[in-house]
C-alpha cells in the first residue's frame, strides 16, 4: 500500500508538471497603460482564467510611443488591443491586421468642451481650438470633421487642431475650446481638477452617429491559417470575456487587480473604480462577437473622410468570426 501510495504520488507530480509545460504561452499588447479599460485581461489572468484553458498569458502594457500594429508586425505580440480606425489603416498600409473579437460594444470617445464658449451644437466648432489625440486616434475626429463639412486647417469656417497630449491641459489652461476625452478616464480629470458638469458641454461619439469600434483584439491574417493558434486564440478570448463578466459582477476588486498590476503606481484606487463601472457600460452586451453591422459602420465613417480619408477603399478579410464562433463552442 505504502509503494502504491508512493507511485500515485510520483504520478501527481508529473501529471502536474506536464500540464505546467503544456501551458502554450500568449504575449498580449496593450495600446494603453495598465489601467481599468484592460481589467478583463488581468481579470482572466489573476483569477486563473488563462490557466484553465491551458495559457500563459503575459500582458505588456502600451504608451504613448507604442504602437499595437507596429509591435505584432514585429513580432512583439501574438495578439494586440487596437481601435479598429487604427487597425484599418495599418492594413491598408500593409500590416494585415485582422479582428477576431470585439469586447467593446460601444465608443467612450467625445470632445469635451467649456460651456462658456458659446459651443452648443457640432456646427459651433467653427473657429474654434480642438484638441485632439494623435497616434492613430484622429481618425474617428477627422471623419466626424469630413461629415459635418467643417475644415480642419483653421479659420473662421473650419477649425483649428491642437495635437493634444494624453491629458486635458489644454482645456484647464484654457488653450483649447474643446478636448478630446474618454468616458471613462479625462473627462473624470477635468472634474478632478475642479470644473462640474454644469460648467461642460460633452458631444459622445455615439450620439453623433459617428463612433467607431474600440478595442478590439487584432492577429495577423496569416496566423489564422494555422488551426492551432485559432484554437490557442479561441482559448484566449474564451477566458478573456470571463473575465470581463467578472470584472462587471465584481467592480472594485476588478479594479483592485488593476491596482496590483501597475508597476508604475501611478493610478488610485478612486480613479479606477470609477473607470471601472465606466468601462463595464462599454463592454455590456457583448459576448466578444463582433457585429457586423458596426464594422460596416465604422467603415463607411473611415471612408467619409472627403479628400483625406482614412482609408480609400473597403477593406476585404480584416475580421473573422473563427475564433469566437470556436469559443463559443467550447
Amino acid at each position: 500500500m505504502k509503494k502504491t501510495g508512493l507511485i500515485l504520488t510520483a504520478a501527481a507530480f508529473a501529471l502536474g508538471a506536464t500540464a505546467a509545460q503544456a501551458a502554450e504561452k500568449v504575449t498580449l499588447q496593450l495600446k494603453w497603460v495598465t489601467q481599468a479599460q484592460f481589467a478583463g485581461y488581468y481579470v482572466a489572468k489573476e483569477r486563473g482564467f488563462y490557466d484553465e484553458v491551458g495559457l500563459d498569458v503575459t500582458i505588456n502594457p502600451g504608451g504613448p510611443d507604442i504602437s499595437p500594429p507596429q509591435i505584432i508586425a514585429g513580432g512583439g505580440a501574438d495578439v494586440v488591443i487596437d481601435w479598429m480606425p487604427s487597425a484599418l489603416a495599418s492594413r491598408e498600409k500593409g500590416v494585415a491586421l485582422v479582428n477576431i473579437a470585439q469586447p467593446f460594444k460601444r465608443s467612450g470617445m467625445m470632445l469635451t468642451c467649456r460651456k462658456e464658449t458659446g459651443i452648443a451644437k457640432p456646427q459651433d466648432f467653427r473657429g474654434k481650438t480642438l484638441g485632439v489625440w494623435f497616434f492613430g486616434n484622429e481618425y474617428p475626429f477627422l471623419s466626424w470633421m469630413s461629415k459635418l463639412g467643417i475644415p480642419t486647417k483653421g479659420g473662421d469656417k473650419g477649425v483649428n487642431v491642437l495635437k493634444q497630449g494624453f491629458n486635458v491641459d489644454p482645456l484647464l489652461q484654457k488653450q483649447a475650446d474643446c478636448v478630446s476625452t474618454m468616458t471613462y478616464n479625462e473627462y473624470w480629470q477635468v472634474i478632478d481638477a475642479g470644473l462640474k458638469p454644469d460648467d461642460l458641454v460633452v458631444f459622445k461619439y455615439e450620439d453623433e452617429g459617428v463612433a467607431t469600434l474600440e478595442d478590439g483584439l487584432y492577429v495577423l491574417e496569416d496566423r489564422l491559417a494555422d488551426a492551432a493558434f485559432v484554437d490557442r486564440m479561441a482559448r484566449f478570448v474564451k477566458a478573456s470575456m470571463k473575465g470581463w463578466a467578472w470584472a462587471r459582477d465584481n467592480q472594485k476588486n476588478a479594479a483592485l487587480i488593476v491596482l496590483e498590476n501597475d508597476a508604475t503606481g501611478a493610478q488610485t484606487e478612486k480613479h479606477q473604480v470609477r473607470m471601472m463601472g465606466e468601462i463595464n457600460k462599454l463592454t455590456a452586451g457583448s459576448d466578444g462577437t463582433l457585429d457586423a453591422k458596426d464594422y460596416e459602420r465604422t467603415v463607411q465613417t473611415l471612408l467619409s473622410g472627403g479628400s483625406d480619408p482614412v482609408i480609400t477603399k473597403a477593406p476585404k478579410g480584416a475580421w473573422t468570426h473563427a475564433v469566437t464562433d470556436k469559443a463559443k463552442a467550447m
